[in-house]
């Protein structure tokens, strides 16, 4: 069949010009949103849709690729160097660290600090002193505050229970 007698005549029910696509579903399985169509082939509803699409479909055609017996060995191929690959491997070199910093003593370091239980009991208790500064006489207010200073830890009174 050849080309009809009169170019400028479409035929008898098309009026010469396009048609939008009616509404479809977006073929993307977990979307199915509605949407016009900007084109008739368009079967996406956002590009986003699309890439999900052509990533699937990437997927999709490399397992049925794996599946063949040329991509099984190929892929044997590829686990075999790897596997060589990390046995030959250098170890990483153990980090030099001062043995000194990792020295755990047996007792707290500062126990000689701490007041014994019998010289508490001989202070007043009407004092007005922090608790820190009871027991933990020797120690500085602060990691950079000098010892010579003996300033106490905490200046507020407010943790005595007066009797």
């Amino acid at each position: 069949m050849g080309p009809p007698e009169s170019a400028t005549n479409h035929g008898g029910n098309q009026d010469g010009r396009r048609r939008r696509p009616r509404p479809r579903s977006c073929l993307l399985k977990g979307c199915e949103v509605r949407f016009h169509p900007r084109q008739a082939r368009q079967r996406y509803c956002s590009e986003g849709c699309r890439q999900a699409a052509r990533k699937w479909s990437r997927w999709k055609a490399q397992a049925k690729y794996r599946a063949t017996r040329t991509g099984k060995q190929k892929r044997n191929r590829q686990s075999q160097r790897y596997r060589e690959r990390v046995r030959c491997r250098t170890p990483p070199e153990p980090e030099a660290v001062d043995e000194a910093a990792r020295v755990i003593t047996q007792e707290p370091f500062f126990r000689a600090d701490v007041r014994s239980a019998g010289v508490l009991r001989g202070i007043c208790a009407a004092a007005a002193k922090s608790v820190a500064a009871l027991l933990l006489p020797g120690m500085p207010a602060s990691a950079g505050a000098r010892a010579a200073a003996r300033t106490a830890l905490e200046t507020s009174s407010h943790l005595i229970p007066t009797y």
